[in-house]
């Protein structure tokens, strides 16, 4: 069964060469019970290595079922353990967090193939715990602790049983009880290789060798080696891939609940991360959507006229010639033919008053056409006629916090009220609009131009003049014509027309916001990530302190069947349940913040989709990028 030709082992500490094994060889037989013994340093624990494929030899054979086994890779050898060699240790390597069926099931989960059921409960009944199989390893005996690792050795029902020290921990009843399992397993056809420093147990095996200086030093066979018996045969089924992935997250989330401490901090980083740039993003969405409902509330087309600067010694300064008046208004009505709409308005501040109570609020001169060009026609009420203007009618629309102010609940339509001291009638009032920034939208009266400028206001000139032209290609021709018109009437001499006059197109300008608006939202998302990637660091370091940690657990997974890649995976797994529990987490914090900055401040923000989508993928992605290098130290990590 096993066949050994001039083995050597050497290792290499410091400056010190230490020779192992030093040209052993030794042939095993199917249904030997064999006992190694010999002082500490003879070389007894490496042979015990090689024999169950945990290392290889730096030269010699070892056939294991006439197949040389000493060249093998890895991955190679893994496959062989599962296949052909159950592990029983002194330290009984049993997971903390797993209960006895679980952790005699765990060679299951490295096995292509696995039992159609699970016989972990028959395997606890065959070494007397069956009335235990859902107890924790704490909550188990030393003596019960060893033969759930005999009953998980035997999962996948090897032929070869190898035990280190199985009863160095034990008091002599637990002792009699193993020895009394072992014996019974080999009467049962399984060979037993075990590595004792117990002269009773050397005394009770069939075969004892005795090593010292990396040579067996005697073999002696005391008696013959059982009969063979071929145990009966096994369902297999294929396991299903999923059934594999599964388990790794369920085994990341135990590993995870059982730090629970450590567990928050590392996902703190990534928690801090995604809700920063979900937040931000929904935040930066909401300016952006607010930007463009006020600008298009202007209308479409909207050019928009204003009184420039003329230069004088360097000094901006604005002078009466570069004013507009209500002339120049008409002249543009009658001149520039692509002009569909013209509003002229004018505005400043002044005191409203009804009754007892007073109100100080912006007052906008304004023409009848006002409110098409800015979607201000009233809710309630009307707006004034061109007839009404031309009579300098003392008519009033106003604005919803105007009405919150004065009236409360009351319905002022019909109302009179003062405006400096001048009487108004409000026959309107504007629709909500909302603040802007620091200003109030709703904080507003309009009067007709001609009344705000000889009743209330006391200006002979308009401030803004609303264009709107036919289309948008005939924008750029409307705002040429009409600064040479005004440029013509106001005889602006050529060193100062560059400054005269400033016609803004609104569709630029809402153009540039919404660009603008875009590229801050990025920006402040982006410079959140960088706690994403500082979470992912945290993670990496959480996860090669675990790595440290768990060298034990990494070992005898491997011993049981682990390949690398599932190491590898099982880390990464525990890394992308961090970062996506964190990120989840994260996407529920960016929820609250977005939802009480938007009810502080009334801006509009809501949380898209596609933001939470790709922050939650994201941070899960971080979790795999950083848990890449501690899972694949996990996976390098030697056997023994």
């Amino acid at each position: 069964m096993i066949k050994l030709t001039d083995i050597s082992k050497t290792y290499t500490m410091g400056d010190t060469t230490v020779h192992a094994l030093n040209g052993v060889s030794l042939t095993i037989e199917e249904g030997d019970f064999i006992a190694i013994m010999g002082p500490s340093g003879s070389g007894k624990s490496t042979l015990a290595h090689i024999l169950g494929l945990l290392d290889v030899p730096d030269k010699g054979s070892y056939l294991l079922s006439g197949a040389e086994t000493a060249t093998l890779e890895e991955d190679q050898l893994a496959t062989l353990r599962s296949q052909k060699i159950g592990f029983i240790f002194q330290q009984f390597n049993l997971l903390p967090r797993m209960s006895a069926a679980e952790n005699v099931s765990l060679p299951l989960l490295y096995r292509k193939f696995r039992p159609d059921a699970t016989p972990a409960l028959p395997l606890l009944e065959r070494v007397g715990l069956s009335s235990r199989a859902h107890h924790k390893p704490n909550e188990l005996s030393g003596g019960q602790q060893q033969r759930v690792a005999i009953a998980r050795a035997l999962m996948n029902q090897p032929r070869i049983l190898l035990a280190d020290e199985p009863t160095g921990n034990l008091d002599s009843a637990s002792e009699k009880e193993i020895l009394g399992i072992l014996k019974e397993l080999n009467a049962q056809g399984i060979t037993v290789i075990v590595v004792t420093h117990e002269e009773e147990i050397g005394e009770q095996a069939s075969r004892l060798i005795r090593m010292r200086d990396g040579k067996i030093q005697s073999d002696t066979r005391k008696s013959e080696r059982k009969a063979v018996v071929t145990p009966p045969a096994v369902i297999l089924k294929a396991q299903p891939i999923r059934s594999e992935i599964s388990e790794h997250f369920r085994q990341g989330f135990r590993v995870l609940l059982a730090n629970k401490v450590r567990t928050a901090l590392s996902m703190l980083g990534i928690l801090i991360g995604v809700a920063a740039v979900v937040a931000l993003l929904a935040l930066g969405r909401g300016a952006q959507k607010q930007i463009e409902e006020q600008l298009s509330s202007l209308g479409s087309n909207l050019l928009v006229l204003r009184t420039g600067a003329k230069r004088i010694a360097g000094v901006a300064q604005e002078t009466s010639p570069t004013r507009i008046t209500l002339e120049d208004v008409d002249a543009i009505r009658e001149k520039v033919t692509e002009v569909k709409t013209v509003a002229a308005s004018l505005n400043g501040r002044a005191q409203a008053a009804f009754e007892n109570k007073n109100w100080n609020t912006q007052v906008i001169g304004a023409e009848p056409s006002y409110p098409q060009l800015h979607a201000a026609e009233p809710q309630i009420g009307r707006f004034f006629t061109q007839e009404e203007n031309r009579t300098r009618a003392r008519y009033a629309v106003v604005g919803a916090t105007v009405v919150r102010e004065l009236f409360g609940e009351r319905n002022p339509l019909g109302e009179m009220i003062k405006i400096n001291r001048e009487s108004f009638q409000i026959i309107g009032i504007l629709p909500t609009k909302g603040a802007n920034g620091w200003r109030d939208q709703d904080d507003v009266i309009v009067v007709p131009v001609l009344t705000a400028m000889y009743r209330v206001l006391g200006k002979s000139y308009v401030e803004t003049v609303d264009l709107e032209t036919d289309g948008p290609e005939s924008m750029e021709r409307v705002q040429e014509q009409v600064t040479q018109l005004m440029i013509a009437r106001k005889h602006i001499p050529p060193a100062y027309q560059k400054d005269a006059f400033n016609v803004t197109n609104m569709a630029e300008l809402q153009d540039a916001l919404s660009e603008s608006g875009r590229t801050m939202s990025m920006l402040l998302a982006s410079i959140a990530a960088i706690s994403l990637l500082v979470g992912g660091i945290g993670i990496m370091n959480i996860m090669i302190v675990s790595v440290t940690e768990r060298t034990k657990e990494i070992g005898l997974r491997k011993a049981i069947g682990a390949k690398r890649r599932d190491i590898l995976y099982q880390f990464l797994t525990e890394a992308v349940v961090v970062s996506g529990i964190g990120g989840l987490i994260g996407v529920v914090l960016a929820w609250i913040i977005t939802v009480s900055v938007a009810a502080a401040s009334g801006l509009p923000a809501s949380i898209s989709a596609q933001s939470v989508v790709g922050s939650v993928l994201f941070s899960a992605l971080i979790g795999i990028i950083f848990g890449i290098y501690p899972a694949s130290k996990a996976s390098k990590l030697h056997p023994i």
